[in-house]
Parts: structure tokens; sequence; C-alpha cells
């Protein structure tokens, strides 16, 4: 697996600043890290739930399942594209 480089210029056209994009791309791909993760737990259970306690270590339901979302593309470069290609809006909160 390549290393791709990332145009910091990019960046930078998306938000007031290069830190605040960062910022910003960080905090989606944990959203969509915890998207993942709630769907993978979620197809596991039904499978942990339909094939019995006793064959967890060995199911092979569950490793088609875990490899499944080991190909998915990785939450950060996903946060990155949707910068990039203005999909990802964010607004600040207003305090009082």
């Amino acid at each position: 697996m390549g290393l791709n480089t990332l145009d910091l210029e990019s960046f930078s056209k998306t938000a007031e600043n290069i830190y605040e994009a960062i910022v910003v791309v960080s905090k989606r791909a944990r959203q969509i890290n915890d998207e993942y993760k709630i769907q993978m737990n979620n197809e596991i259970e039904t499978v942990i739930r339909q094939s019995g306690e006793e064959e967890v270590d060995s199911n092979p339901d569950r490793m088609n399942i875990s490899i499944k979302y080991e190909k998915l593309e990785k939450p950060t470069q996903k946060a990155v594209k949707e910068i990039q290609k203005k999909e990802l809006h964010f607004k600040y909160k207003e305090f009082i």
C-alpha cells in the first residue's frame, strides 16, 4: 500500500486556515469511524445470535464481516475527500 501525498493548499481553500480544516477533517473521520463500528457490531451480533454462543471463535461469517470492513475506505481518507469535494459543511457553535 503506497502513501498518497496531500495538497495542503486544498485545505486552505475550504476553511479559514489549514488548522481549522484539519480539525474539521479529524472530527468527521471520528464520526465515520463510529458509524463503521456501529454497523459492524450490528452485523456481528446478528451472526452470533444465528449461530449460537459456542461457535464465536471459529465463525467464518464473522470473519467475512471483519474482512469486509477492513476493505472499506479508511475514515480519514473519506473525510479528506469529502472536504476536498466541498461535501463537508461545518459551522461554529454560538455561545451565549
